[in-house]
């Protein structure tokens, strides 16, 4: 895979009657594409304390390829299909990244 890193952060909010579910259904989502899609460098999912409604996504993925690969993956497909009525907001941002690291 060629070409520029893609990353993205999704701010969503969630209908506080569906967290747990919502919860479960994006942490299968993103183990998923972890482990099956060597174009999906990271995935890392966080709720806002005190608003766990709230959740932010940070998308970090090898290139735009990889990304609409992503995009058509059974296991997003899912996700994207069964918490769509879950999701009362949601906002994608393109980003820019100044120092990404991580320990392995």
């Amino acid at each position: 895979m060629s070409g520029k890193p893609i990353v993205r952060m999704a701010e969503l909010e969630i209908d506080p009657g569906t967290i747990e579910t919502y919860r479960a259904l994006l942490t299968e989502e993103i183990e998923a594409s972890i482990a099956l899609e060597d174009g999906v460098l990271s995935l890392n999912a966080v709720s806002i304390r005190d608003h766990p409604n709230k959740i932010r996504i940070l998308e970090v993925y090898a290139n735009r390829e990889a990304y609409e690969a992503h995009l058509q993956t059974p296991h997003f497909l899912k996700y994207k299909n069964e918490t769509s009525g879950m999701v009362t907001s949601l906002t994608l941002i393109d980003v820019d990244p100044i120092a990404m690291r991580s320990k392995q």
